[in-house]
């Protein structure tokens, strides 16, 4: 297989890093994009020539920018991996406006316009592959995950529609991931809106949940980047990809509860017509 040009956002860390090992595993050239100068200098050093790092925010207007700056320099890009984002615990009467924006930001309005700058570069390649890292909270909720489900529910209609509307050969990706020991649970790694007495009981142990909970995840990121690449190199790539037992059970749960009300309520749905 030729070598591909991969963009990564959030590569410094978790998932995205180990996406970004994996493709250079694979013989490919990473530009990891992170906020953080100098995050990847040891993969530069392990990889010569082949890992470029700069600097983006993704949640900054300019960022659809850096789309034009990678092609200038590589002259392609064959994969863009959107994986920046972070974990946000807090009921919705918890969560400020300007948490909730910021966290759409992140999650939805920065991928979409990274992927909306790529597509005319995919174009004139001729395809490409696009990777929207999602979440198992992208087909399932939780109580005081409502911010952060919001935004990955948001990022997969939109990725899902793209797959339908795009017919020059690019692929898109959905990653559903599980609980994965990336250091998104490390002590002060998840924002965590102020609390109220009054979601004590319902959210109150997702925040103990996701701030002493580190360490203890069953998903390897190494496994789960290996897993990404297989389904991007399969001959059958599959829009959603779940990763973890974890994902699969709670998302096969959740379209068995969507199928029920389904069923049960389709009478009056149907019913709800002119008359002949």
């Amino acid at each position: 297989m030729a070598e591909r040009i991969w963009l990564v956002t959030g590569a410094s860390s978790g998932l995205g890093r180990a996406i970004a090992e994996a493709a250079l595993g694979a013989g490919d050239t990473v530009v990891g994009a992170a906020r953080r100068a100098g995050a990847l200098d040891d993969l530069a050093d392990a990889y010569p020539g082949r890992v470029d790092s700069i600097r983006l925010d993704v949640t900054s207007p300019d960022a659809p920018s850096v789309v034009d700056e990678v092609v200038a320099r590589h002259g392609r890009i064959d994969v863009l991996v959107n994986n920046a984002g972070r974990t946000q615990v807090g009921a919705l009467e918890e969560t400020t406006s300007e948490e909730l924006r910021y966290l759409f930001d992140l999650h939805f309005f920065g991928p979409a316009a990274l992927t909306k700058a790529v597509l005319p570069h995919m174009r004139r390649a001729g395809g490409g592959a696009v990777v929207q890292m999602s979440s198992v909270g992208g087909q399932t909720t939780s109580s005081g995950f409502g911010a952060y489900c919001a935004t990955k529910f948001a990022l997969e209609g939109l990725t899902q529609s793209l797959a339908q509307e795009v017919d020059f050969g690019v692929r898109f990706l959905i990653v559903e991931p599980g609980a994965f020991r990336t250091g998104l649970f490390n002590p002060g790694a998840a924002y965590l809106s102020a609390e109220m007495p009054e979601y004590a009981d319902t959210v109150g142990p997702i925040r103990q949940y996701v701030t002493t909970g580190d360490g203890e995840q069953a998903g390897d990121p190494v496994k789960a980047a290996a897993a990404i690449l297989t389904a991007l190199d399969s001959d059958d790539p599959p829009l959603r990809l779940a990763l973890g037992a974890d994902a699969v059970d709670g998302i096969r749960t959740e379209l068995a509860g969507r199928g029920s009300d389904l069923t049960a309520w389709e009478h009056v749905s149907r019913a709800t017509a002119f008359d002949a």
